[in-house]
Formats: C-alpha cells, sequence, structure tokens
C-alpha cells in the first residue's frame, strides 16, 4: 500500500468511526456532505489536472500505487474525499459541542481584511500561478460569501479552519517530505512564493481554505433547503358548537 494512500486513510479513520457515535449521529449527515463533496471535487479535479500539466506541483511516483485517472493519482482523488469528509465532521462536532457561535462577531471583519490581503498578494505576484489563482479565486469567493450569500455561518467555519490547522500540517507535512526525504507532492517555486510553513508552500493554507469553505457552502445550502421543506404542524382551532 502506498504511502499516500495510507495518509488518506489515517487522516479518516477517526472520523469516520465516531461517525457513528449516538450522539454526533454524523452519517445522518450524509446526504448532505456527499453531494458537498461530489460538488467541489467538480472544481477542484479539474483545477489539480490543469496544475498538473503545467508544473505547477507533481506527484512523486515512488509513493503512490500507480493507478492515474485523468492525469492524476488515485490517491490525489481519495485526498478530495477524506480531507473533507474529516473537516466537515470537525464542523458538525463544533456546531453539536459548542452551541454559541463565538467567531460570529468577528467574521465579517476577518473576512475583509483577508480579502484585501488575498487581492493585494495576488496584485504583485501575477507571474506566480499558483499564488495568482488561487488567492484571486478565494478572495472572489470571500466576496461572494459577504455581499451575494451574506453566509450566516462563517464565524462557524473559521472555527472549523482554524481547529483543523494542525492536522493540516501534519497531513500536508506528510506529503511535502516532512517525515520522508522526497516528498509526495513536490512543487515548482517559480510559481509560487516560495514560502514554506515547515515544507508546506503558504499557498496550500489558502488552497485548502477554498476548497473547505465551498465544501461548507454545499453542504449548507443543502441543509437549508431540506429547511424550508420542513412546515410545522398549525394548530387546528374548531369553532364552538
Amino acid at each position: 500500500m502506498s504511502y499516500y494512500l495510507w495518509i488518506n486513510i489515517l487522516a479518516i479513520s477517526v472520523p469516520l468511526i465516531v461517525t457513528f457515535d449516538k450522539r454526533l449521529k454524523f452519517y445522518q449527515n450524509w446526504k448532505y456532505l456527499f453531494p458537498a463533496i461530489l460538488g467541489t471535487m467538480l472544481i477542484f479535479i479539474p483545477w489539480d489536472a490543469a496544475k498538473t500539466s503545467m508544473g505547477v506541483w507533481g506527484f512523486n511516483p515512488d509513493h503512490l500505487q500507480g493507478i492515474y485517472l485523468f492525469n492524476l493519482p488515485i490517491e490525489e482523488w481519495l485526498f478530495f474525499i477524506a480531507i473533507p469528509y474529516a473537516c466537515m465532521f470537525t464542523y458538525h462536532s463544533f456546531e453539536y459541542l459548542i452551541r454559541k457561535d463565538y467567531l460570529a462577531p468577528y467574521a465579517r471583519p476577518f473576512t475583509i481584511l483577508l480579502i484585501v490581503l488575498l487581492l493585494i498578494v495576488a496584485a504583485f505576484n501575477p507571474e506566480r500561478w499558483y499564488t495568482f489563482i488561487t488567492f484571486v479565486s478565494t478572495a472572489i469567493f470571500l466576496t461572494l460569501h459577504l455581499f451575494v450569500f451574506k453566509s450566516r455561518y462563517l464565524g462557524r467555519f473559521y472555527m472549523m479552519y482554524f481547529a483543523t490547522l494542525i492536522p493540516f500540517f501534519l497531513v500536508n507535512g506528510a506529503l511535502t517530505g516532512m517525515f520522508t526525504a522526497d516528498p509526495v507532492v513536490w512543487y515548482d517555486d517559480s510559481k509560487n512564493l516560495a514560502i514554506r510553513l515547515g515544507t508546506i508552500p503558504i499557498e496550500d493554507a489558502v488552497y485548502g481554505l477554498f476548497m473547505l469553505l465551498l465544501n461548507t457552502t454545499i453542504y449548507e445550502w443543502l441543509r437549508s433547503k431540506k429547511s424550508k421543506l420542513i412546515v410545522p404542524a398549525q394548530t387546528i382551532v374548531r369553532p364552538v358548537s
């Protein structure tokens, strides 16, 4: 079994086991989760394949099973299932365990600051494809959340995102050579800022935010549609005879 496949298995193993906890009952939300994962893959798989073809990043065959779909190793496809599953499980768990949205008052100003920073960095690095495309795409999507979607769950999303940064560093570190002599995923530093968090390109943190926010967006949209279909029973008042 390949090293990359083991990383995917370890990332999803605990959330998958605890999915059936009688209190959390995360499995009841699979009807929202899996369409969200699929919808995200429809965007990120072509993006990933295009960047691989352009040499923005690539994969070390020594750490792979050798099975490819559309120029991507099967492990990369599984990455877009395992990581969102684990993170959305965290999102659900926090929603259940922490009733108050503590970051809600700060979500809007933080999002505006993040949009400005992303656009400034992108404007000064148009030739660095990974940086420019990732930062501009994320900034646009965050802007849509503020002014079009007017999302009320950004505080909860940020809580999940910040909480998953530690496992993010472990997983991405394992992929980028933190624990091995050769990385599973290599990057052309001429196409990014060449700033590493350990062995991880800083762009990966923004890429992950965009990917997880897209998962969360579809997940919450499907949940909202379901809630609108639930019409509360009306009290029947019988005339007095």
